[in-house]
């Protein structure tokens, strides 16, 4: 076997998923592609193609994954009928303000996501949906911690867009999102007890 074959067999499809997510994060949308990625990976264009059909298929796997690890993994982990809400919120603004991989981009993933959302239709339709999800979650946990349906979804928002806010903000090495978002989460479950 040889040498480029061996490397293009030892790259999954998630060393391209990461990469493209390290791209995104750096460059935007526009740095998404096959040959770019490759080389930053050491590899040729071909592995790329042995793992995606073309660049929008990777993108697209870059979505369902974003979805997944940023979304349903990070509610399954703070996810349980038996924990206090209010340990819960705190538990969860830790998970969100610490899961920022720099292999998956870092800091600036979800902002260079929310920048591609504004020129493609289905990274605006899975953002939507990565939203929706999110904020129902957080007004669950909230609803947990005693307020009624309405102020719940309030204060969610509320929680929600501090912390796209915050993020941006710390990518500019402006704030400390986790400390501002655990006070506000204090607040939010002090004005409950």
């Amino acid at each position: 076997m040889t040498r480029a074959a061996k490397k293009k067999n030892q790259l999954s499809a998630e060393d391209w998923i990461k990469a493209a997510f390290r791209a995104l994060s750096a460059g935007g949308v526009q740095a998404i592609r096959a040959e770019a990625i490759a080389r930053d990976l050491g590899t040729t264009k071909g592995s790329f193609y042995w793992h995606f059909r073309d660049v929008p298929a990777l993108k697209e796997a870059m979505l369902q994954t974003w979805s997944k690890r940023a979304t349903e993994d990070i509610i399954a982990l703070n996810a349980g009928p038996f924990r206090d809400a209010s340990a819960r919120l705190q538990d969860l603004i830790a998970l969100v303000t610490s899961e920022r991989s720099a292999e998956y981009g870092g800091v600036r993933t979800e902002a260079a996501i929310r920048e591609w959302a504004q020129l493609d239709g289905k990274a605006a339709s899975t953002a939507k949906n990565v939203d929706r999800r999110r904020l129902e979650y957080l007004q669950s946990i909230v609803s947990d911690i005693g307020y009624d349906s309405e102020d719940a979804a309030r204060m969610a928002r509320l929680l929600y867009g501090a912390l796209i806010g915050l993020e941006y903000l710390e990518a500019q090495e402006l704030a400390d999102a986790a400390s501002v978002l655990e006070a506000l989460g204090l607040m939010i479950a002090s004005a409950r007890m």
